[in-house]
């Protein structure tokens, strides 16, 4: 058996495909490299071996050689059946006679030729054997596809849906399917003749079939598989298929052979393996049944096992096929790495590495869900994990979910996970962290946080204490200023904040400010503490929401093991809908009305938008629609003027008030007037951003006593306030051990972690701080606690914060406070400190015990 495969060029710089083969294989030396239709590939051919392990070491050093070679030009292999950062305009026909008039003949098939596909030729007594054993083994294909699956990605960087997306790209040629319809080589020859008269081919190397005869020598080429980064993947797959043709060689001189498929139901087989691959089921070839792939894999290896031993390849291949069963395929790895952070570069990343030889491999039990799994604690590393004690153990509150997840065991989990990504998309639940150029579905992990009466119970009364005291120091520094005038906050903390703004100064009097609060919480040594104040337009009730349908829908046996009685997340719709019908101006109008403003579908979190508006009955409205006229809001629409009353703002105030309404005109200071005449309210109001601010956030402790006469239920993290010079000289001093963030920053934009940073990062923060010093803060770096987190083949540790959502309402001649029981467990990227929605990771369930335990 022999592997020909073809590997994509990659610019080690931009992670774009480069068109540069000719210039590799000017360099590369040997008949075992040439050019493919495509300057950014290359194709690699093995010799013939008798067993899988000399097979696979010759694979690894192929691409040793050409990765030695490309790594001086500034290049990198990559094997994978399509690569997501391509441009097609960028790219360009390999510059050989054949491929220039297979581009003039075959047009936009040759032009987007951009994939690449694995190739394992098996000998066979004669070429009339290969014709009479093809449709036996053609019923195996839709199994070789999904091993191999490797392009879940378009070239644009858009996720296809489908495992192998190079499978349906390929079928469009004239010459593909499963087999050719012939009975011996001689009829296969005279198709090829016919079809190259024809006009339709120009040459026998363009029968594209998935099983076909060799032109000249006795061998059987399988032609179905993707370009597959994994060397032990690929290996496997050319054992197995040389077993098929042996086991079906022997029932054709047997004459019993194995009847073809239908060919509507193979098309559909192919089809479920190009969507699925490994990680759902596959159509069972005796049954026309759905199956789980790992058991059709598993029996698969079973009916060829007498093959199999026979060729000395059983150990390896059953070794291999358990590897590829825990971690998945190529296809699912590539999707878990760029749903970590959002970022196709990490995709590129992953296949670079995979190609050349490194896959992530689990250490200790094989197989074992936590067998990889370390918790540490506070003495150890500064953090605490929530769910596994030091020693392994689960604690308590854990053991009947994480139980159940081994149980389950990884291949179960990722099947579960698979479909519970595939229904999040479905339904629309997306986030486009920072840096993406699209929406992509939220990620979900499927162990819960899981949070005790009598902590929910701290949490509540910590941050509503806070948002009361925020919503009194919002409105008194757009007014009296007391608490500057008693040297509390000094004024030089609020004019360098670029969040205070003349705008606060137009809601009126006395109102509520911060209608819903969005308090960030972290767990460490020091027990529970604010990290951070959101004021402005914080997000996350629906993806809090959505994380428990997930459960109930996808994970039920974990669900089932949820303590009793727990909390219902969609009360937060409710509640946000009541805080909204309180928030009316002075002067409303008799059926008052509350619409959602948007900047659209380019909003990272319009999902959430679109769903406050759907569940609370309320209309989404862009600024475009808005009306301002003679100081009273409408919005012009195809149901004519409709008068607004309250405006719930999700987009930036400075973006919101220099769009330009229906009128043409800004909005700015028709809008103003509006607010100030009573006769809008925008919830959260205009100004509020101070109230986010960093350097702000170190005095809310004081705000509390002041507002308040309490002491802070919850801490706050120690902060430096860089706008003093002493307090910046021992940032300067301690810039490797220090966070520091922009005092404006949120979503997690600028912040540099010391210990993280590299020495050029850190010289230019330190730069940073010496040009504008008032315009950062410092923190300890704070431990956050850790809960398990499924990367697809096991448990890891991922650091995770808590949203927890405060509303305050009028009332009387008061204000009421009310926390939703919805709040949402963000995860941080694996290897990050740093958890917010922006900056990838994803998020988790989190359920809360509404009485009884502690």
């Amino acid at each position: 058996m022999r592997v020909l495969e073809e590997l994509q060029l990659v610019d080690k710089e931009t992670r774009r495909l480069a068109p540069k083969a000719d210039v590799l294989l000017s360099q590369l030396e040997g008949d075992a490299f040439a050019p493919s239709i495509q300057n950014s590939m290359i194709q690699v051919a093995s010799g013939s071996h008798g067993d899988v392990t000399s097979l696979r070491d010759e694979l690894l050093q192929g691409r040793a050689r050409a990765s030695s070679v490309a790594e001086p030009l500034g290049l990198a292999i990559a094997a994978a059946g399509t690569m997501p950062l391509a441009h097609r305009a960028s790219l360009a026909i390999t510059p050989r006679s054949r491929y220039m008039e297979m581009s003039a003949d075959y047009a936009l098939l040759a032009r987007e030729q951009l994939i690449c596909s694995a190739q394992i030729h098996v000998e066979v007594r004669d070429r009339d054997q290969a014709v009479a054993v093809s449709p036996g083994v053609s019923r195996h294909l839709p199994l070789l596809l999904a091993l191999s699956a490797s392009s879940p990605f378009s070239v644009e960087g858009s996720d296809t849906g489908y495992a192998s997306s190079r499978d349906l790209t390929g079928q469009r040629w004239p010459t593909s399917g499963p087999f050719a319809p012939v009975s011996n080589a001689k009829e296969y020859d005279e198709l090829v003749d016919t079809l190259i008269k024809a006009g339709v081919i120009a040459d026998e190397a363009m029968m594209y079939y998935s099983l076909a005869p060799s032109v000249s020598k006795p061998l059987l080429e399988l032609r179905v598989c993707d370009s597959c980064p994994s060397v032990d993947a690929i290996s496997t797959i050319a054992a197995l298929f040389r077993a098929m043709v042996v086991r079906e060689a022997a029932l054709v001189d047997a004459s019993t052979p194995t009847p073809p498929l239908n060919p509507t139901l193979h098309r559909s087989m192919m089809w479920r393996a190009s969507r699925s691959g490994l990680e759902g089921s596959l159509i069972c070839p005796e049954t026309y049944t759905p199956r789980p792939a790992a058991e059709v894999l598993r029996s698969t290896v079973e009916l060829l096992t007498d093959e199999l031993r026979a060729s000395g390849d059983l150990e390896m291949v059953t070794r291999f096929v358990e590897g590829i069963i825990r971690t998945g395929t190529s296809a699912y790895r590539q999707r878990r790495a760029y749903r970590s952070r959002g970022r196709l570069d990490d995709v590129v990343d992953q296949l670079m590495s995979e190609t050349v030889g490194w896959l992530t491999e689990y250490k200790g039990t094989e197989g074992s869900l936590f067998g990889a799994y370390r918790p540490t604690t506070w003495v150890q590393s500064g953090y605490i994990d929530e769910a596994v004690e030091s020693n392994g153990a689960d604690r308590d509150v854990y053991a009947g979910v994480l139980a159940t997840a081994r149980e389950l065991g990884a291949v179960e989990l990722r099947k579960q996970q698979t479909v519970a990504d595939r229904d999040l998309s479905a339904a629309g639940v997306t986030f486009r962290a920072t840096g993406m150029d699209t929406q992509q579905a939220f990620p979900m992990d499927m162990v819960p946080r899981i949070i005790t009466a009598r902590e929910w119970g701290h949490l509540t009364a910590g941050v509503e204490q806070r948002a009361k005291a925020l919503n009194l120091f919002l409105n008194d520094i757009y007014r009296d200023q007391d608490i500057v005038r008693d040297g509390i906050v000094g004024l030089d903390i609020l004019e360098k904040s670029p969040g205070y703004r003349s705008t606060g100064r137009a809601a009126w009097r006395g109102a509520v400010r911060n209608h819903i609060s969005g308090s960030d919480l972290i767990y460490s040594e020091a027990g529970w503490q604010i990290l951070e104040d959101n004021v402005r337009q914080p997000s996350g009730i629906a993806f809090g929401v959505e994380a428990r349908k997930m459960m109930e829908r996808n994970y039920p046996e974990l669900f089932a093991t949820a303590p009793q009685p727990l909390n219902d997340p969609t009360e937060g719709y409710a509640m946000m809908g009541e805080t909204l019908a309180a928030a009316l101006p002075p002067h409303p109008q008799d059926d008052p009305r509350i619409v959602v403003v948007t900047r659209g579908k380019d909003d990272p979190s319009y999902f959430e938008q679109v769903k406050i508006a759907e569940v609370s009955g309320i209309d989404l409205v862009l600024p475009q629609n808005l009306l301002i006229e003679d100081n009273v809001g409408w919005e012009v629409g195809p149901r004519g003027r409709r008068r607004i009353d309250v405006m719930y703002l999700r987009m930036d105030e400075d973006m919101f008030l220099s769009s330009r309404g229906a009128d043409g005109a800004e909005l700015r200071y028709k809008m103003l007037r509006a607010i100030t005449a009573g006769n809008v309210t925008v919830a959260n109001a205009l100004g509020n951003g101070v109230g986010d601010d960093k350097a702000v956030y170190a005095y809310v402790p004081q705000m509390i006593e002041y507002y308040l006469g309490e002491k802070p239920i919850l801490a706050s993290v120690p902060t430096y306030l860089c706008a003093i010079r002493e307090h910046r000289d021992r940032v300067l001093e301690r810039l490797d051990q220090l966070v520091v963030k922009p005092i404006d920053g949120y979503g997690g934009a600028g912040i540099t972690i010391g210990p993280e940073a590299s020495d050029e990062e850190l010289q230019e923060r330190r730069q940073e701080l010496l040009v504008k010093p008032e315009q950062f803060v410092a923190q300890e770096v704070v431990g956050l606690s850790t809960l398990p987190t499924f990367d697809g083949a096991a448990m890891q540790p991922r650091h995770v914060d808590l949203r927890v959502f405060t509303h305050l309402r009028a009332s009387g001649s008061g204000v009421t406070v009310h926390t939703a029981p919805a709040g949402l467990t963000r995860v941080a990227p694996a290897g990050s400190l740093v958890v917010n929605s922006s900056r990838g990771g994803g998020g988790k369930d989190t359920w809360i015990v509404t009485e009884g335990q502690t």
